[in-house]
């Protein structure tokens, strides 16, 4: 039998779509490939957001701001200089798009302007640091992309 151009076209077609449905069908089944990339609650975290907005706007009115970096012991976060320390509370909140297990949240009890998060908490890659306090009746928001 000769091979036509109809008949060549449909069998590059077809070989096509297969590979299509290979590549879908490995990287849906593969657990390689399954990333976390919604929040838990989402919905209820959006109705929150203007508070947000607003204590985002409070740490942007400081005098100072929160600076982070990468030390030998793990992520020192350098709080602003020209405030007490001692009332502040609130938590830090280190969270993993890729992996959601990995997700872990810290008390923020200050003696000092310096919270170091230990290295052998964090895994080389990419991390949202997100730190809510609280300082004299204020809510402060700080939000920064890290890759460690």
């Amino acid at each position: 039998m000769k091979i036509n151009w109809g008949w060549g076209l449909a069998i590059v077609m077809v070989l096509f779509i297969a590979f299509i449905m290979y590549f879908v069908i490995k990287i849906s089944t593969d657990k390689k490939y399954d990333y976390d990339l919604v929040t838990e609650e989402y919905y209820k975290k959006e109705m929150v957001y203007q508070k947000e907005i607003d204590a985002e706007e409070n740490s942007n009115s400081l005098e100072g701001s929160i600076s982070g970096e990468k030390t030998p012991e793990g992520w020192m976060l350098t709080f602003p200089k020209n405030i007490d320390y001692s009332k502040i509370e609130g938590t830090v909140l280190l969270y993993r798009p890729s992996n959601k297990q990995l997700d872990f949240e810290l008390p923020l009890k200050l003696s000092d302007p310096n919270l170091l998060i230990p290295d052998e908490r964090l895994v080389a890659g990419r991390w949202n640091t997100i730190v809510r306090w609280k300082y004299n009746g204020e809510d402060y928001l700080y939000k920064e992309e890290i890759t460690y």
